[in-house]
């Protein structure tokens, strides 16, 4: 049976706190090295979205972990900003981790 990569986090502005507990808690229990994938989601002066992914991510299984509150469209973006990024940095597969806080 071929090994399984460790899946890679990376996470929105929307719940960064939840992303880090996530990260820990696969540590803990999964064994997970890597925490978080560092990279910035920050917006120009126009308000454009901007990410930029600091890690290598070619070939991971990468889960990003958005919520869609408030502001609902503005984390959507982001979420899609993010994804685009991820893809053109040749992630494996990306799977988005949506949790809904009402």
């Amino acid at each position: 049976m071929p090994h399984q990569p460790d899946p890679k986090l990376i996470a929105g502005n929307s719940n960064k706190p939840l992303a880090m507990g996530v990260a820990r808690r696969m540590a803990m229990h999964r064994g997970v090295k890597s925490g978080l994938v560092e990279a910035r989601v920050e917006r120009f002066n126009d308000a454009e979205i901007f990410v930029e992914v600091f890690e290598n991510v070619r070939g991971e299984d990468m889960f990003i972990i958005q919520s869609t509150s408030n502001p609902a469209n503005d984390n959507l973006m982001e979420l899609l900003i993010m994804t685009d990024a991820l893809r053109r940095s040749s992630a494996a597969r990306i799977t988005a981790v949506i949790p809904y806080f009402g």
